[in-house]
């Protein structure tokens, strides 16, 4: 696909990036052209071969029709999730690695409802701000919001979903009386 100057595009590891341009370099023995990237989070500048941009992941930003689909994502719990902490971190890390926006929620979701269910490890809470932070660059374009409000919307889809039943139960829990030792038990 072909970018112009002022495109904002995803780059799998470091989110929205805007396109500053292309350039002519001199690499291996031959002259490729760059894309000149630079990023939205940390404002570093990447370079990426033009011709393998796609193969990179390097692609255009999710559509605002395609919000609902993530909205759906980031909302509906998922069973698969592996228990054993190895698996699960090389399996989030394979996701956020693909670039695509729905494994990039995927990640989110998963790690939101661990994180509700127990405290994340370093690493997990690290993969979980960087996959939000990614996120949130993502959504912004989209809705042409800013990231605080792209981060509300991720919130929010968040809370219809993975984030609500915790919530419900607790209060459950919290209003339910406490169960009566029985008299007539012998201990």
């Amino acid at each position: 696909m072909k970018y112009k100057k002022g495109d904002t595009v995803i780059y799998p590891q470091h989110g929205a990036c805007i396109v500053i341009g292309t350039k002519q370099v001199n690499a291996f023995g031959t002259r490729q052209e760059y894309l000149i990237l630079k990023t939205v989070i940390n404002e570093m500048t990447l370079q990426v071969p033009t011709a393998k941009a796609d193969q990179v992941g390097v692609r255009p930003p999710v559509s605002a029709n395609e919000l609902e689909d993530l909205v759906s994502v980031l909302s509906k719990a998922d069973p698969r999730v592996p228990s054993n902490w190895s698996r699960r971190f090389k399996n989030h890390q394979e996701k956020l690695k693909s670039g695509d926006v729905y494994q990039v929620a995927e990640v989110v979701r998963n790690l939101a409802a661990r994180n509700r269910d127990a405290s994340l490890s370093a690493a997990e809470r690290t993969m979980y701000e960087r996959a939000r932070i990614n996120l949130i660059s993502e959504i912004a374009p989209a809705l042409k919001v800013s990231n605080e409000e792209a981060e509300r919307f991720l919130n929010e889809a968040l809370e219809k979903g993975v984030l609500k039943p915790a919530k419900v139960a607790k209060k459950k829990a919290e209003a339910a009386p406490k169960k009566a030792v029985d008299e007539d038990d012998d201990f």
